[in-house]
């Protein structure tokens, strides 16, 4: 029987027709998924990014299930409550700068959205038109939903088949150098008065093959957004919440987004749940005697009380465990975990930053094979493209991190040939 006549769930980014099954996950604590058939995996990318404090977390748990207790959920349209309002002011008074306006969604895609949104109305609510388009980096990823696809990197990226049905953007290099800087410069003068905002992931590009770069790289982006006069959103839904060894990415380049965009490890991997934060001048575009003029958006599940209950108990573990410093001991050993790859053949680099670690091979492996080896390894790991690579929660046991890192190894030399360590 073929795989997609064997279950009536359809899967994500998976050829359904021909698809291996799925592992059976059953139970998860700290850094291990326990599977049906008995098998412990160490996960080494904490689901997608987000279980920053590992699975299962007491404290979150706890806070989950006495908000179950008191409502699960509200609407937010004309109503409000304590565990919105709470996680709000603290997310303002957590962000850089005047980023003093949060509002909620349920997903990062729509975060973006959300981000483009208020970009382009803030300037029809200044009686500026004509301003419908966004200047987006190559190699960049910012969601699956249509608005986000748009901003995606339009050659390499996952989205490259709905060309035709997505609004044309303004692609650039990132600007890592003189010459790549002028050349920003060059098609902001001449795009200009066509841009809404300018768009980027501070330090690392998730997605778009874990692509890093230097936090003069980033102030680069913000002081040509400024030179133009243009808002700049920074998509932290991935990089938000310690994984580059800071709060926030943006932190280390000293900057203040217009925007910022949050997710993924928000809630400490438990519930979904996304903010759009905003700075005031942005904000207060939005307020006028005019109905027309407020925000035209407004999930179903906005503010969600049992996600937003998560997210306060995962602040409350950023504020009371040592989650940064743990970072930055994972960068330490994942240097040492990965650097016995370096220069083997078929490897074209091997990057670190914070609790990020990278494989790049010079040509995409058979990604099924290695898949399998990883399991066959005990660790669960999901490498793409041309990589492999390791987002541990930051909670990790410094074992079970070794353990990743030598799965990775033995894998990694069993799929470019050279043979695992002995």
């Amino acid at each position: 029987m073929p795989a997609d006549a064997k279950t009536s769930l359809w899967r994500p980014y998976t050829q359904m027709r021909n698809a291996a099954p799925p592992l059976e996950a059953v139970r998860t604590s700290g850094s291990r998924i326990v599977l049906a058939d008995g098998r412990e995996l160490i996960d080494g990318i904490a689901s997608w990014w987000t279980a920053v404090h590992g699975y299962n977390h007491p404290h979150i748990r706890a806070a989950v299930a006495a908000q179950l207790d008191a409502m699960p959920h509200v609407m937010f349209g004309g109503l409000t409550h304590a565990p919105a309002e709470r996680l709000a002011s603290r997310l303002a008074a957590l962000a850089p700068g005047d980023l003093d306006h949060v509002f909620f969604t349920d997903s990062g895609s729509v975060a973006v959205e959300v981000a483009l949104k208020m970009a382009a109305q803030m300037w029809l609510n200044r009686g500026v038109a004509g301003r419908s388009r966004f200047l987006a980096f190559r190699g960049g990823y910012h969601g699956d939903t249509m608005g986000a696809m748009s901003v995606c990197d339009p050659e390499e990226g996952m989205h490259r088949r709905f060309g035709a049905y997505l609004p044309a953007q303004l692609f650039c290099d990132l600007p890592h150098d003189d010459a790549t800087a002028e050349s920003l410069d060059h098609a902001l003068a001449a795009h200009g008065d066509s841009l809404a905002a300018i768009i980027v992931e501070p330090l690392v590009q998730g997605a778009g093959g874990m692509v890093m770069h230097a936090p003069e790289t980033l102030a680069r982006v913000a002081q040509a957004a400024e030179r133009h006069g243009l808002p700049l959103i920074v998509d932290e839904i991935f990089t938000g919440f310690g994984r580059t060894g800071t709060l926030f990415a943006c932190e280390q380049a000293g900057i203040v987004p217009d925007i910022l965009c949050l997710s993924k490890a928000l809630t400490g991997g438990t519930m979904a749940l996304a903010a759009t934060i905003a700075r005031r001048p942005v904000f207060e575009a939005f307020l006028s005697d005019d109905p027309a003029a407020a925000l035209m958006h407004g999930p179903t599940f906005m503010a969600n009380p049992l996600a937003c209950a998560a997210a306060n108990a995962s602040l409350d573990l950023f504020e009371t465990e040592p989650r940064l410093d743990q970072a930055r001991a994972i960068e330490i050993r994942l240097r040492e975990g990965l650097s016995g790859l370096r220069g083997l053949a078929g490897i074209a680099d091997i990057r670190v930053l914070g609790a990020i670690g990278v494989v790049q091979f010079e040509r995409a492996p058979d990604l099924a094979a290695l898949k399998a080896r990883l399991v066959e390894q005990g660790v669960w790991v999901r490498p793409f493209g041309d990589i492999v690579y390791l987002t541990p929660a930051l909670t990790i046991a410094p074992d079970d991190l070794d353990r990743l890192c030598e799965a990775v190894d033995h894998a990694v030399r069993a799929t470019s040939g050279a043979g695992a360590r002995g």
